[in-house]
């Protein structure tokens, strides 16, 4: 456990940290967010002291930082920052070999890691000998992953890792980060701006207010759903009883049967098909996106598709479900099985009644902001 025991941090007459007291579990992630100034990115780089703490105290499993030497330190912690910050002139199984070969292993047995590791973060076979600049963004940030999980640290540092790559990459290393962290369960401190990054990582989540005060720690179910103060009120945003219901499974709903037409078929077989606005094109029976028939002048090709409505795992989330349905063309909602295939859909109302009728109490440990390990996050 890494604990801050009334840590603070100045400059000359200005205070970044001021007397701040936390604990990062264990095998949790830890996202610390807030304003630009609030002292996130300082707190995070006291731990590996890569900016030194003007006074109280860290501790890492109860021993002081300050015990050893600072290199040494650093090379037991994975450190993870925006734009991967890649050696240029090193190939990627080079820079992920970095942090091995200066802890002394051989050049074989550092090798073999980083391509192990590669693997692992989804960049495996000629992606090695490539150089950073013939990566694509979101592939040098999965390298910067690679890179601080290659010595297999117990701690990771992570930066805004993800805040230099478009939105679609990013919740796609989003939604790949928490399915590798399901695998290791390392300790990580994650730094963000984005509080929906920070609730969707999050096993806690402290808001930090300017002036580096901690304003509240608490589960992200726990922060939305009971604000501090108006600060954190304010900072979680206007939306949050929605965001609430990332956290609230989905009941049996009313699925309708829906009919489908296969992708490929002709206007005649899609007009046949359903007398309604809007018909579900499908491969294999997983949904593909929707056609209008009427509007059909050929075969139903992938490029004729409306592809603006979402599609909610049937066990999967509430706001999933609700997103499925606001967000479809003819306004119902797909759901589909853990294989992508399709179950049937629902209206925005039946969500909503499921809403209403869900009896959602919180437990004593959201309740008092404490950590549930190992949550299901949708």
């Amino acid at each position: 456990m890494i604990r801050f025991e009334g840590v603070t941090k100045k400059y000359d007459d200005s205070i970044a940290v001021d007397h701040l007291d936390l604990e990062f579990p264990d095998g949790a992630i830890t996202c610390l967010v807030g304003p630009s100034g609030c002292g996130k990115t300082t707190s995070l780089r006291m731990i590996n002291r890569m900016i030194e703490l003007t006074s109280g105290r860290v501790t890492i499993d109860g021993r002081d930082i300050r015990d050893q030497p600072a290199a040494k330190l650093r090379r037991g912690i994975g450190y993870v920052i925006q734009h991967a910050g890649l050696f240029p002139h090193r190939t990627v199984v080079d820079n992920v070999a970095t942090v091995p070969l200066l802890n002394g292993w051989d050049k074989r047995k550092a090798r073999a890691r980083a391509h192990e590791v590669l693997e692992l973060v989804g960049l495996p076979g000629n992606f090695a000998s490539r150089y950073p600049a013939q990566l694509s963004g979101g592939q040098q940030q999965r390298v910067g992953v690679a890179r601080a999980l290659a010595a297999d640290p117990p701690i990771m540092l992570m930066d805004e890792p993800f805040s230099a790559v478009d939105p679609v990459v990013r919740e796609q290393l989003q939604d790949e980060f928490l399915k590798l962290q399901g695998e290791l369960g390392k300790t990580i401190v994650f730094v963000t701006h984005d509080i929906d990054e920070a609730i969707k990582l999050g096993d806690q989540v402290a808001v930090m207010r300017v002036g580096g005060r901690l304003a509240q720690v608490a589960q992200p179910a726990a922060l939305l759903a009971d604000p501090a103060d108006d600060f954190v009120a304010d900072f979680v945003g206007r939306d949050r009883g929605y965001r609430a219901l990332s956290f609230a499974d989905t009941p049996s709903l009313p699925l309708a049967s829906e009919p489908t037409i296969e992708l490929g078929a002709s206007v005649d077989q899609a007009r046949a098909a359903t007398s309604d606005r809007w018909l579900l094109v499908v491969q294999d029976g997983r949904p593909q996106g929707w056609v209008e028939p009427a509007r059909l002048t050929g075969p139903i090709e992938a490029d004729s598709l409306h592809r603006g409505g979402t599609v909610a795992r049937v066990d999967g989330p509430l706001r999933a479900s609700l997103d499925a349905a606001l967000s479809s063309p003819a306004r119902r909602g797909v759901l589909v099985d853990h294989e992508g295939r399709l179950v049937g859909t629902v209206r925005a109302h039946e969500v909503l009644t499921a809403i209403e009728q869900t009896d959602r109490p919180r437990s004593d440990d959201e309740a008092s902001g404490g950590i549930r390990l190992g949550k299901e996050r949708g």
